[in-house]
């Protein structure tokens, strides 16, 4: 269970930042307001599955999650750069996530 809670706490964060990106575009107080809420659940999620799992495999892989998500959302979402060179880190690093969850009970 408790690394279903950091993948999920992953996606909330995940959430978080593409709200932030939408409330720097909006400026709207329900950009801000989910902004809040996904960091709020993200931390929430993150803070039980650290009752199980050692803290520096679950804080790697949230924030691997959270950072190779964002970029993808953007990517895809926001139009942002599609070099081959963002493209291999960011495989590299959800193949560290994929390590890590192998190698960690």
């Amino acid at each position: 269970m408790a690394w279903l809670y950091v993948i999920l706490a992953g996606i909330f964060e995940m959430l978080g930042v593409t709200m932030m990106n939408q409330f720097h575009k909006s400026k709207s107080a329900a950009s801000l307001l989910a902004l809040f809420a996904a960091f709020a659940i993200s931390f929430f999620l993150l803070s039980l599955g650290l009752k199980t799992l050692p803290m520096g495999t679950a804080y790697a892989i949230w924030t691997g999650i959270g950072a190779a998500g964002g970029a993808l959302i953007g990517m895809l979402f926001y139009g942002e750069a599609r070099s081959i060179t963002r493209m291999v880190c960011l495989s590299l690093i959800i193949t560290a996530v994929i390590g890590l969850k192998l190698v960690t009970a």
